[in-house]
């Protein structure tokens, strides 16, 4: 749990003199502006959603099993993820316009969308309910395993799927056609692992803004061409959530919700896939592990 403001200036100090230092140390890295431009579109939009969402009765549901120091947090406005995910989307493409992998980018984009929408309607099932019980696991899984395979289809038409695992110390394994089901894991994990991991004050955003950092850096530093792409778009995706951990630190105004949880895993796993960095995101996302 993120509590204090100067947990958050660390956190951000941290991430913002590691892009900075990323753009001036290495060639064609370009880190810092995308990254400032995140955090304060988001910071800002969160700031103003925030009243919307409590007119519109938007409202956090606690599980009753849960602990009893959660039960304040109800009435919180939840699926802030609606307010953020749309920014981080948008700064990602548009850095990305001019380079050889932009539907990459498009693709990442679009299954992020399609994850934030399966986490929406879990979100609007469990406000209708009046409890914290959404789509039943079994549907959650099924829609997810849709999209999934729908995005590995894209994918493979566009040859983009590397069966060759990279590993450390230079190290890799062939899966083969198990990367299929490997990929279809990872997302299914990783996406529900971010979901649970959302459960304390700015606990998800901060471990998501860094994971998406480092992920950004590593890609920077193999310093391929083809990579650049990717990393801006992961750095703006960490932007939106060092903006939105403003709001969602503790006490927290505001959270993320299924909307925001599900859409931040997808992403993640979308970026490791595609740019063979599967073993950085189990190693750095150790938190969601």
């Amino acid at each position: 749990m993120i509590k204090s403001k100067k947990s958050i200036i660390f956190l951000s100090s941290f991430i913002l003199i590691a892009s900075f230092l990323s753009d001036i140390y290495i060639s064609n890295s370009i880190l810092f502006i995308p990254l400032i431009s995140s955090i304060l579109i988001s910071a800002l939009i969160t700031k103003w959603g925030i009243p919307y969402l409590q007119k519109l009765k938007v409202k956090q549901i606690i599980r009753e099993e849960g602990p009893k120091a959660h039960y304040q947090k109800a009435g919180t406005p939840t699926m802030g993820g609606l307010l953020v995910i749309p920014v981080g989307l948008i700064i990602g493409n548009l850095i990305s316009l001019n380079s050889s992998n932009s539907e990459q980018i498009l693709a990442i984009s679009c299954i992020t969308l399609g994850y934030m929408a399966i986490g929406f309607l879990d979100d609007w099932c469990s406000l209708n309910n009046k409890q914290n019980t959404g789509l039943s696991p079994k549907r959650k899984l099924f829609f997810q395993a849709l999209t999934t395979i729908i995005f590995l289809f894209w994918c493979q038409s566009g040859s983009w799927l590397n069966q060759n695992i990279f590993l450390p110390f230079g190290l890799s394994i062939d899966v083969g056609l198990m990367i299929w089901p490997l990929a279809l894991f990872v997302f299914m994990a990783e996406s529900n692992a971010t979901n649970l991991t959302d459960g304390l004050d700015g606990l998800a955003s901060g471990c998501g803004a860094l994971v998406f950092t480092g992920l950004a850096i590593e890609l920077i530093m193999r310093g391929n061409n083809e990579d650049l792409a990717i990393a801006g778009f992961c750095i703006s995706m960490s932007g939106i959530w060092l903006g939105f951990l403003m709001h969602n630190r503790h006490p927290a105004k505001i959270f993320m919700g299924d909307t925001g949880s599900l859409a931040m895993g997808a992403a993640l796993s979308a970026v490791a896939l595609l740019s063979n960095t599967l073993w950085g995101l189990l190693i750095m996302g150790g938190v969601f592990l």
